[in-house]
């Protein structure tokens, strides 16, 4: 593709209500959003809101920096057509699940390879009273069936150059997001907090986005084929010694190197 390709989603945070009273949630649970766009080929944050618990997802479209020629991906969560006119007047595309009750009429069909998973290539307009008005332009709906979790998907673009197929393997990218959110809060201490305030909360999440970002960075930049948990557990044993980064690391593969096998016996051979 010539455009870089994102991918929009929010997670929730959550907290104690007993110690959080301002970020109300639902009933009996509060946390705070964190809504993320991420670049596809660097896995790393362009953009980050943190808001309150009850902020629908698509509002963030209202604060994303529209970038002509690229692609932003999202789930059905933010099917807002007045917002998503707006991205196609900025020269953005995006690919996005339908939902099932869309009304629409179809203008034209293309022919698709059914053994691709492929089930139909459509140029619809919107026929709702509302959705018409807010989305007047042609779009293009795609039906793919995956074979893999027996699943449907129909997914709305205003893309009408691009191959069908690569239209549904976008999508596939969309997880990627939720592999990022998993990896945060399992690895950069986000579910205990250390103050109770809005500020502090958002201080402490910020941080951790921060540190994310500087280690991916430092793993391209310096070429560490490690895993960024290990990267992490490299620099934690560092972090008070005044050493160059690439030295630690150095040092780091000098003492695996160095390594002697032990003296023990073996009692079982593989």
């Amino acid at each position: 593709l010539q455009g870089t390709v994102y991918v929009l989603d929010s997670t929730t945070i959550d907290l104690c209500l007993a110690l959080f009273p301002w970020a109300n949630f639902r009933r009996g649970k509060g946390g705070v959003k964190l809504h993320t766009m991420i670049d596809v080929e660097s896995a790393i944050p362009v953009f980050i809101d943190i808001t309150h618990g009850k902020i629908h997802d698509v509002e963030a479209l209202d604060r994303i920096v529209a970038e002509p020629g690229s692609y932003v991906v999202m789930d059905r969560g933010y099917m807002d057509f007045a917002r998503l006119y707006h991205l196609s007047q900025a020269l953005t595309y995006f690919v996005i699940r339908a939902r099932s009750d869309l009304d629409f009429q179809r203008r034209r069909s293309m022919p698709v390879d059914k053994s691709t998973g492929l089930r139909s290539d459509q140029i619809i307009v919107l026929a709702g009273p509302v959705t018409s008005l807010r989305y007047p332009a042609p779009l293009r709906r795609i039906s793919y069936y995956s074979r893999e979790i027996d699943k449907r998907f129909v997914f709305l673009t205003n893309d009408f150059l691009l191959p069908a197929l690569t239209v549904a393997e976008i999508y596939r990218y969309r997880w990627q997001i939720e592999l990022f959110f998993k990896w945060i809060k399992q690895h950069l201490r986000i579910k205990r907090f250390f103050g109770t305030s809005p500020n502090s909360v958002k201080t402490q999440v910020w941080i951790a986005i921060a540190v994310y970002v500087l280690v991916i960075i430092l793993k391209k930049q310096l070429r560490l084929e490690h895993s960024l948990h290990t990267i992490f557990q490299i620099l934690s044993t560092t972090l008070f010694e005044k050493t160059p980064v690439p030295l630690v690391f150095q040092r780091y593969e000098e003492q695996i190197e160095d390594r002697r096998p032990s003296n023990q016996f073996v009692l079982f051979d593989f």
